[in-house]
């Protein structure tokens, strides 16, 4: 069975359904891509797993057990890190301070954790004192994912990683992803960035109106020629 999974998940937010028996998994040590046109389900589908909404149908599993009751504090605590699309930095705070707020769960000293991470992004150490509000997009987004990593997460889900940031610093982010896939985290993103995200992914789940329409390896998918001629632009 995979580490995490969302198995056949109905659901929406009171409405029509959104996702229709859906079924995303991850392993660890894996990294797996959730594409599709606007509109297709696909941060419903990691709303689903994080418990922000209510299943009609389906169960999330992690490690063997079935969590789909669980709140979503409790998922956390469980070993889910999530890094939304927006408002995902404290902006008025330091680097280090970030981090630190990132650490809320653990109860123990976490100075090793926060050198880990600087070992893993080693610009934050350099601008550890400085003002998030400061920094690049592209530093943002590695303060976020630094900040998500505090709770040495077994499962980390982001939304977006890539968003509004250039082509150079987009490959920039996708390299930390890698770094951090190695370090035995099982990884869910959601991506408009199509080609770029499944050149890193194992794996990947094209959702067509909240439905899985396509699953397979990065390169699988990255080949197939209706996946090209409908979300690859060719």
């Amino acid at each position: 069975m995979p580490f995490f999974i969302g198995e056949k998940m109905t659901g929406g937010y009171g409405g029509p359904d959104i996702i229709t028996s859906c079924t995303v998994s991850v392993n660890r040590g894996e990294i797996v891509a959730i594409l599709g046109p606007n509109g297709a389900g696909k941060s419903t589908v990691m709303k689903a797993m994080l418990g922000l909404l209510n299943l009609k149908l389906g169960k999330v599993i992690i490690d063997g057990k079935d969590i789909s009751k669980l709140t979503p504090q409790d998922r956390v605590k469980e070993g889910i890190a999530f890094v939304p699309q927006t408002r995902n930095v404290f902006t008025g705070l330091s680097v280090q301070e970030n981090l630190e707020m990132g650490a809320y769960l653990r109860e123990e000293s976490f100075e090793e954790i926060i050198e880990e991470i600087y070992d893993l992004f080693p610009i934050l150490k350099e601008k550890k004192s400085q003002l998030v509000g400061e920094l690049s997009g592209g530093q943002r987004q590695q303060v976020a994912l630094g900040r998500a990593l505090m709770i040495k997460p077994s499962v980390l889900m982001l939304d977006e990683p890539t968003a509004g940031v250039s082509p150079i610093i987009m490959d920039e982010l996708f390299d930390h992803i890698l770094k951090v896939k190695k370090t035995n985290v099982a990884i869910i993103m959601v991506e408009q960035n199509a080609k770029q995200a499944l050149s890193i992914a194992d794996r990947g789940y094209v959702l067509v109106t909240g439905e899985n329409k396509f699953s397979g390896t990065g390169k699988e998918l990255l080949n197939d020629p209706e996946v090209r001629r409908s979300f690859l632009g060719g």
